[in-house]
């Protein structure tokens, strides 16, 4: 009779310790700071560029309406799983929401250099995590 092993096979080692995620990268974290600053410009501009009554509403509606889409679609435990296009559809139309915000204030500089960053890092981190 021949020698069998008695060993069982291993699994694949994990490439992070058990718990844990990769590092983010910096484009990750230009991005997420391009959200962030996305929902802080549509609250400025809700509570700045409207009269009193409807101030409050644009101003507390615009973040909270592109936070929900967001989370429904493009964070990364979205609620509903949809085609990577979809994906980066809302999360340009997060984006292109706070440039005009910022163009209708009147800072068409500071909406010009948001859109360059925030669309460059969303490409750049959207190429990351589908290759």
């Amino acid at each position: 009779m021949s020698e069998t092993s008695r060993t069982s096979p291993q699994a694949p080692a994990e490439p992070y310790p058990a718990g844990t995620r990769r590092p983010l990268s910096a484009v990750e974290v230009v991005s997420f700071v391009c959200e962030l600053f996305a929902f802080g410009t549509l609250a400025f501009w809700g509570f700045a560029a409207w009269e009193f009554p409807w101030n409050i509403v644009a101003g507390i509606g615009a973040p909270v309406v592109a936070i929900l889409l967001w989370a429904l679609f493009v964070s990364p435990r979205a609620v509903l799983a949809v085609h990577p296009f979809i994906r980066a559809v809302v999360e340009l139309l997060v984006y292109a929401s706070a440039t005009i915000a910022w163009w209708s204030i009147g800072a068409t500089w500071v909406g010009l250099i948001f859109a360059v960053v925030a669309v460059t890092a969303g490409v750049i981190a959207g190429r990351r995590r589908f290759t």
